[in-house]
């Protein structure tokens, strides 16, 4: 089923709401999800395995490490074409990331002092990589990756242990892989057990489950972001081809019946072109989900563009020349891609950006994954000659704050004083 909606001038934060409101809000699962991470908490080991059995074919063991044979074989048995696609993603995707990379830099202030900043990885980092309904490959390579990129030493893969997950790792090095999924392995991950070191931060994508896991844990661990359903806006002009329009929309349906699909124009005629496109395109393929499908028809690019920034998209494309000179004013989306070649999919896989990005929105505040969620900011202080003049400064500061062992601190460095 298409949606059609008209966007008039001044409505563009209103049908950003609208077009968001269709994709119905989950249930609350945190009562669930404490009770799971309090039980992991309690239990370690013990309880992670009780978890991991309802999920597990009777009567198999529970076995949650992989070892490295388990991962060198699945390697030696994956299909050569696949192989080849995961490699092109992992050297793509590291290209990108030490871009991303800052060195450290002094800073030289009036008075004499010197502020070094310094970036650090942190110590563990652990990435999930989902597979209840699909394996996902590529969210290994995207997190670890990204990861041996930001300079981390320990990385850590929880996923279920199917073939391709288990050779991607093997392929990204992966230092630790263990079978195990839910919000139980987002508590194990986080808080540790007898088996599993707990880690500094946890990424990547999951069900609700594991991203109120994520959400609740948040103040032990650093995440990546709450990654809720997936959502595209195209936004097109005159000279868009209609059939690859569609068709991006309907791949990033394939993602669930929550995924959000939009397509905005300034040319009401693109637009029907486009409806009809979906309608006949959808109809022979069965993976895709039966989420919202929005159009939505602008009185131009501008009125367009205002809207994209208010929906704050995960992807946002850009097809048509008038559209595509667009992207320098972009400023809320998770990755945007320019140009009728720029299927959002590429991104999904190969093309060297990563996939995991802002949903819901958050493309306001947060940013996708990239070395910086694996690494924080540290400041090296070197005052120097600069504490007389900087005591006298922050003396009458810390006075007026009530602070008097902070004001005699300060003061006991003024050269006269010592």
């Amino acid at each position: 089923m298409v949606e059609r909606l008209t966007l008039a001038a001044g409505d563009a934060a209103a049908i950003a709401a609208q077009v968001r409101g269709m994709v119905p809000a989950p249930g609350s699962v945190a009562d669930t999800v404490a009770a799971t991470i309090e039980s992991v908490r309690a239990g370690g080991d013990h309880a992670l395995r009780e978890h991991e059995r309802r999920f597990a074919p009777a009567g198999e063991a529970v076995r949650l490490c992989v070892s490295d044979a388990d991962l060198r074989a699945a390697l030696d048995t994956l299909d050569p074409d696949v192989r080849a696609g995961l490699e092109l993603a992992r050297d793509n995707v590291g290209l990108v990331a030490r871009a991303g990379l800052g060195e450290d830099r002094d800073v030289d202030l009036p008075q004499g002092q010197r502020i070094r900043l310094r970036e650090l990885p942190v110590a563990r980092a652990a990435v999930y990589a989902p597979g209840g309904r699909k394996p996902y490959p590529s969210s290994v390579v995207m997190g670890v990756v990204t990861a041996r990129a930001a300079g981390v030493r320990e990385i850590v893969v929880a996923a279920p242990a199917h073939a391709v997950i288990l050779a991607a790792c093997a392929l990204c090095g992966a230092d630790e892989v263990y079978r195990m999924g839910g919000a139980q392995a987002i508590a194990a991950l986080a808080l540790g057990t007898e088996t599993i070191p707990p880690a500094d931060v946890i990424v990547g994508p999951g069900n609700l489950y594991v991203q109120e896991a994520k959400r609740q844990l948040s103040g032990r661990v650093g995440i990546d972001g709450f990654a809720g359903p997936s959502d595209l806006l195209v936004i097109a002009c005159a000279g868009a081809d209609p059939h690859l329009a569609a068709l991006d929309l309907l791949a990033q349906a394939e993602h669930g019946d929550d995924s959000l699909v939009v397509a905005a124009s300034d040319d009401a005629a693109l637009l029907d072109s486009v409806e009809r496109a979906l309608e006949a395109l959808g109809r022979d393929r069965s993976s895709v989900a039966a989420g919202p499908k929005v159009l939505v028809e602008a009185a131009d690019l501008a009125a367009a563009l205002e809207f994209s920034e208010a929906l704050a998209p995960e992807h946002l494309q850009l097809v048509g020349e008038a559209a595509e000179a667009l992207a320098p004013h972009v400023r809320r989306a998770g990755c945007v891609f320019v140009g009728a070649a720029s299927a959002t999919a590429f991104g999904d896989y190969v093309v060297g950006s990563n996939h995991t990005l802002p949903t819901a929105g958050a493309a306001r505040f947060a940013s996708g994954l990239n070395v910086g969620h694996f690494r924080r900011s540290m400041a090296e202080v070197h005052v120097g000659g600069a504490a007389t003049a900087l005591a006298r400064a922050g003396v009458p500061i810390a006075a007026a704050e009530g602070f008097a062992v902070h004001a005699e601190s300060m003061s006991a460095r003024i050269r006269e004083n010592r």
